[in-house]
């Protein structure tokens, strides 16, 4: 059992955003197949249809995504918040976003009546114009935003990070002054991929952001300055796909990790990664992941 800001989880591994969130059915079946908790799809106050195809492509490496944040708009997307919130058997976050402080508020207050745990403030999507990166880069706006939502709702509210900034912990500094109660970290890295044969990008976005096992390291470093700089708690993710990866990001400094790009290869990713984890803590003696949280930290 991990306890990550007031939330009880029976396993440490969260679904991620965007990966398999847009409908109730889904994210019981990802809790079905032994996710600690579940995060819904990033939803906002107006239909979106997101980017055109393609939208994604598989690299060697990793993934290279441009959805643009599609979601039916937060009126819309309440039954299926209900629906897994009363069949998941597990804490689901409602991922958000918007253009300003109003519209995040504006989407909380519309939600809150499907009972979320948490809200997970997207301002980190790299590739939606006016949106994610837009206000993720500035602290001034992630201070403001993160203050807007906690505001109006009465639950945990975390702030999912971008990457792609010169200082990290200035950003997380700023969510926690607004008010956040957990840090997110990371999103996608902004990336592109080029057909040689045609000169075309490949994605219909021309630039999307990566995701896979290609990021781990920044990810890895990310959570491991915000952990030695902040005072609430982290969140890891980006390019888990096994317990060993799992076990790296809690040592950096995270009380939990998210999983997805890794349930490409199956959703049994969760049940295989907390065992992992589990089997690990007791070869070494630890009884609890706490234990082991920020462990790379006291070895310098």
């Amino acid at each position: 059992m991990v306890n990550v800001t007031g939330l009880r989880l029976k396993n440490p591994t969260i679904l991620a955003a965007g990966i398999m969130g847009t409908t109730g059915a889904s994210l019981i079946r990802v809790a079905q197949q032994g996710a600690g908790a579940v995060v819904t799809k990033s939803i906002g106050p107006e239909p979106k249809d997101g980017h055109n195809n393609p939208s994604m492509v598989k690299l060697d490496f990793g993934y290279l995504n441009a959805m643009g944040l599609p979601n039916p708009s937060y009126e819309d997307f309440l039954p299926e918040l209900k629906k897994a919130k009363q069949k998941s058997g597990v804490p689901v976050i409602a991922s958000i976003f918007g253009s300003n402080e109003d519209e995040f508020r504006k989407v909380a207050q519309g939600l809150m009546s499907g009972k979320p745990d948490a809200f997970e403030l997207n301002v980190s999507c790299p590739h939606a114009m006016g949106y994610g990166t837009s206000l993720g880069t500035d602290s001034k706006m992630v201070k403001a935003v993160t203050s807007a939502v906690c505001e109006v709702v009465n639950v945990p509210v975390w702030v999912k990070l971008t990457p792609n900034v010169t200082d990290i912990v200035a950003i997380g500094k700023a969510a926690e002054a607004g008010g956040a109660d957990a840090l997110v970290a990371i999103n996608t890295v902004r990336g592109m991929a080029i057909d040689i044969h045609s000169g075309y990008p490949v994605l219909g976005n021309r630039f999307g952001g990566l995701s896979g096992d290609a990021i781990r390291p920044i990810a890895i470093k990310c959570v491991y300055d915000l952990y030695a700089n902040m005072d609430i708690p982290i969140i890891g993710v980006g390019g888990i796909s096994t317990w060993q990866h799992a076990v790296e990001m809690i040592m950096a400094g995270a009380s939990a990790v998210q999983i997805g790009s890794g349930v490409y290869e199956g959703l049994n990713v969760f049940f295989n990664v907390s065992e992992g984890i589990n089997n690990f803590l007791k070869e070494h003696g630890y009884k609890k992941t706490e234990e082991i949280t920020g462990i790379a930290h006291e070895r310098f």
